[in-house]
């Protein structure tokens, strides 16, 4: 069992938030983690910089916070497989949907984006029927 916690849930969403506002200010970029991880191969001239500074903040913000508070407790009862699957079906879909949570879901919304909006429905959707099967049908 998780214990929801609103204060960091919303502190969270907000440091999400502003640093997507942030990089479609600054550099006119969707902050899709997909596009900006994938964006690296063949990049343009003065593309990898931005991306891998991006990418860098994903590694040492949570870095960062265990050095300051301290490492939270981590359960993670699937196994070691079911979550290599679950990876890879993620991966897929990220690649299907042409985009990710982050992109479609913080970004696409903010801008109104009709293929974002039906896009980050189909991920709830199937994250709800995901969750229902595996815990209520599947029994894991």
């Amino acid at each position: 069992m998780t214990q929801f916690t609103p204060y960091s849930a919303a502190a969270g969403g907000a440091l999400i938030g502003a640093s997507a506002a942030l990089l479609w200010v600054a550099l006119g970029r969707v902050a899709g983690i997909s596009g900006i991880l994938g964006g690296l191969a063949g990049a343009p001239a003065g593309e990898p910089g931005w991306r891998l500074a991006f990418l860098a903040g994903l590694v040492a913000a949570p870095l960062l916070y265990v050095a300051t508070f301290g490492a939270p407790e981590v359960l993670i009862a699937a196994d070691p497989v079911r979550l290599a699957v679950a990876g890879l079906l993620v991966g897929f879909g990220t690649r299907l949907g042409t985009g990710c949570t982050s992109g479609h879901g913080v970004c696409g919304i903010a801008r109104l984006s009709p293929r974002s909006i039906a896009a980050t429905g189909i991920f709830m959707a199937t994250a709800t029927a995901t969750v229902f099967l595996s815990r209520h049908v599947l029994g894991g």
